[in-house]
């Protein structure tokens, strides 16, 4: 386990944003969407890191966290060291979260994020 997720320590994270799309977008749409872009005056910084990716996770251990997305330590915590241990599960594929809330028009402590961890059975 990297526990660079339970301590916090943003510096040491890899990290990626997703986006959910609909089914019929595919590579090569995103690709055509990413080298008109890039060829506009003043495109964004990093497109050229814009790529289609698909995430197929199978079974996954899931906790919904209500609070501050720096309090989410201890409830990693909780899913990474001893629920998935303790019911017979291994860690595998990325940890992830989605955001269910506008961080902008958000109180902090009423942010809600899914805390998402694919496992597989021992």
């Amino acid at each position: 386990m990297d526990v660079s997720t339970t301590r916090r320590d943003k510096n040491a994270w890899q990290w990626a944003m997703m986006i959910m799309t609909p089914e019929w977008i595919d590579r090569d749409m995103v690709e055509t969407a990413r080298r008109t872009v890039t060829s506009k005056k003043d495109a964004p910084a990093l497109l050229d890191r814009v790529r289609w990716e698909h995430l197929s996770e199978g079974l996954a251990v899931q906790a919904l966290h209500v609070a501050s997305y720096d309090d989410e330590g201890s409830v990693l915590k909780t899913m990474h060291e001893e629920y998935i241990p303790d019911n017979d599960l291994v860690m595998t594929g990325k940890h992830h979260e989605i955001y269910l809330g506008d961080p902008r028009r958000t109180a902090p402590e009423k942010l809600r994020t899914l805390l998402r961890q694919p496992v597989v059975r021992t």
